[in-house]
C-alpha cells in the first residue's frame, strides 16, 4: 500500500531533494568529533573569554533576521543558542548558500554540527557564534513542539500518554525532562549493583526460555522451539535457577532479570518487567529484611541525597528501621478482625462480611491474600514489612520455626504497593515436593496461577541446598517511587501497548 504524506512531510522531502541537487549529503557518514556539550559550555564559560567549541545537536527553533539569525539546538544535556551571521560562515562567493541552505532548507528537527566561539549576548544569554555549520541528519518528520498564542496559552504539547509511550523517541526530544526519569532508573540499578558487589555476591544470568516455568504464582507466555519440537515458556521468575546455583556452591548470587507474566495490564503492571533476585546461603529472612532496609536506604541517598522523597502527595521516608507487622497483625490492625485461627469456611464468611470479592474456589491462602490486599495494602504508605505469611501462600518458603501454619516470608510495601518479596528458602526436598503437590490440587480446582511441579529442581535440592535467604525486588515499581511517577509506563522506555485500533488501558 502506497504511503500518503502530510503537507509538511512533502515540503521536507522537497527540501531533502534540493539539498542533494546542490551537492549536500543529508546523511553524511563522516566522523564529527564534538568537544563540548551545552551544559559544559554554560558551566565553563568565563565572561570575556572567547571559548572555541565543537558541538552537535538538533535544531529546536530558528529566527531569521536578514543576514544574521538565531537558532537553538538541543543535545543530550540541554539547549544552547546559536548566533549565525552570513558574513561569518560564508565566503564572499557563497553568500547565496546561506539564503538557500540555512534560511530555507534547514528545518526544526534537523541535526547539525557546529564549530564556533562562545560569547554572551547583550541580554546576558550564553551563546555560540557559528563559524562552521554542517548538516549531519535531515529530519523528514515535523516535531510536535508546543506553540504559544498571543494570550500566553500553550497548545499542541506532546502530552497525550498513548502517543508518548508509542513514540518514546519523540517524547524524549520534545519533553527532555523525561530523560531524567530514565537516568534515575539507571542510577537506582547501579546503586543496588554496587551495594551487592561490595558484599561479594556474584551477578549471574539464567535462562529466559524455560521448559518448565516456576518460582512464582503467575500465568506464563508460551512459545514453540521448532528444532527441538517442544513447548517453552518465557520465565515468570528466575528463582529456581538461582537456587540451583546455590546448590552448586555459590554462596551469594543475584540477577537483574527480565520476567514475563501473561496477566492484566494497569498503571502498576506490564507483562514484561524487571526484578532483581538475590540468594544468600546461611542466612534467613530476618537477616534479609535488614539487608533490604540498608540497600534501599543507600539507593535513596545516592539518588536524592536524603532519605525522604516526595511521591504524589506523600512524603516517604526510607530511613531505617521500617515499620513491621505480621500478616495477621496487619489484618487485625486495619480491619479489627482476627483471622489467625480461621478455617477456609470462616475466612470466606469474613471476606464476604468485609466486602471483599473472592472466588469460591479459592484456597485458604488466596482468601487471606485477598482480604489483606483489599483492606490493608492501601494503608501502607511508608516503607513497611509484612511478615509471617500463611504457609498456603508460600510454597517455596520454609515453615516458621516457632509459629505453626506460617512461613518465614516477608513482603516490603511502600506507597500502597508491594516492592519486594523474600523467604527463608525451603530446602527440605520432601516438604517441597508436598508443597508442589498441594499446588497441583489448586490447579485442578481452577487456579491457573498456581505453581507446577519441577522435578529437576527437586532433584537439585535433594543433593542439598544450604539454609538460604532469597529476595525479589520489583525494579519498575521501585523506580516509580524514586522518580515520583504515577504509572509503570513512565519508567519503561517502551511499555507494552495494545494495537492501535484498540483503546489503550
Amino acid at each position: 500500500m502506497k504511503r500518503s504524506f502530510s503537507e509538511q512531510e512533502i515540503v521536507r522531502r522537497e527540501s531533502l531533494q534540493q539539498l542533494i541537487d546542490i551537492g549536500i549529503d543529508p546523511y553524511p557518514a563522516a566522523l564529527f568529533e564534538i568537544n563540548n556539550t551545552s551544559r559544559q559550555i554554560k558551566e565553563s564559560y568565563l565572561e570575556g573569554e572567547m571559548l572555541e567549541c565543537v558541538i552537535a545537536g538538533r535544531i529546536m527553533s530558528k529566527r531569521i533576521m536578514g543576514k544574521a539569525s538565531f537558532a537553538e539546538i538541543q543535545d543530550k544535556d540541554g539547549r544552547i543558542q546559536l548566533y549565525v551571521n552570513r558574513d561569518e560562515i560564508c565566503p564572499e562567493e557563497d553568500k547565496k548558500m546561506y539564503n538557500i541552505v540555512f534560511k530555507k532548507l534547514l528545518d526544526i528537527g534537523d541535526i547539525v554540527g557546529i564549530k564556533g566561539e562562545v560569547f554572551v549576548t547583550k541580554v546576558g544569554e550564553i551563546s555560540v557564534k557559528v563559524k562552521e555549520i554542517k548538516l549531519l541528519t535531515k529530519s523528514l518528520q515535523p516535531l510536535p513542539l508546543p506553540k504559544q498564542d498571543s494570550e500566553g496559552q500553550v497548545h499542541d504539547s506532546f502530552t497525550d500518554p498513548e502517543k508518548r509511550y508509542r513514540q518514546r523517541y519523540v517524547d524524549l526530544i520534545v519533553n527532555p525532562h523525561v530523560k531524567e526519569t530514565f537516568i534515575k532508573r539507571t542510577e537506582l540499578v547501579n546503586s543496588m549493583r554496587s551495594y551487592l558487589n561490595k558484599k561479594g555476591y556474584l551477578e549471574v544470568e539464567t535462562p529466559i526460555l524455560q521448559p518448565i516455568y516456576g518460582g512464582a504464582a503467575a500465568r506464563p507466555f508460551k512459545t514453540h522451539h521448532n528444532t527441538l519440537d517442544m513447548e517453552l515458556y518465557l520465565r515468570i521468575a528466575n528463582e529456581l535457577y538461582l537456587k540451583r546455583l546455590v546448590v552448586g556452591g555459590f554462596d551469594g548470587v543475584y540477577e537483574f532479570s527480565k520476567d514475563f507474566r501473561n496477566e492484566g495490564m494497569s498503571r502498576f503492571h506490564n507483562p514484561e518487567f524487571t526484578q532483581m533476585e538475590l540468594y544468600v546461603a546461611y542466612k534467613d529472612y530476618a537477616w534479609m529484611m535488614d539487608l533490604v532496609e540498608e540497600m534501599v536506604e543507600k539507593a535513596v541517598l545516592d539518588l536524592h541525597g536524603e532519605t525522604e522523597v516526595l511521591v504524589g502527595e506523600n512524603k516517604i521516608n526510607f530511613k531505617r528501621p521500617w515499620k513491621r507487622y505480621t500478616m495477621y497483625e496487619a489484618i487485625l490492625h486495619f480491619t479489627g478482625v482476627d483471622i489467625s485461627n480461621m478455617d477456609e469456611e470462616a475466612l470466606l464468611e469474613s471476606a464476604n462480611k468485609l466486602g471483599v470479592e473472592v472466588d469460591k474456589s479459592a484456597g485458604k491462602g488466596k482468601l487471606i491474600d485477598e482480604i489483606f490486599s483489599s483492606k490493608c495494602e492501601h494503608h501502607l504508605i511508608q516503607p513497611t514489612f509484612i511478615t509471617d505469611y500463611p504457609i498456603e501462600m508460600s510454597p517455596l518458603a520454609k515453615k516458621h520455626r516457632k509459629k505453626e501454619g506460617l512461613a518465614e516470608r516477608f513482603e516490603g510495601f511502600c506507597n500502597s504497593k508491594e516492592i519486594c518479596n523474600a523467604f527463608s528458602e525451603l530446602n527440605d526436598p520432601i516438604d517441597q515436593r508436598a508443597r508442589f503437590e498441594e499446588q497441583l490440587e489448586l490447579v485442578k480446582k481452577g487456579d491457573d496461577e498456581a505453581m507446577i511441579l519441577d522435578e529437576d529442581f527437586l532433584t537439585a535440592i535433594e543433593y542439598g541446598m544450604p539454609p538460604t535467604a532469597g529476595l525479589g525486588i520489583g525494579i519498575d515499581r521501585l523506580a516509580m517511587i524514586m522518580t515520583n511517577s504515577s504509572s509503570i509506563q513512565e519508567v519503561l522506555f517502551f511499555p507494552q501497548m495494545k494495537n492501535k485500533q484498540h483503546k489503550v488501558i
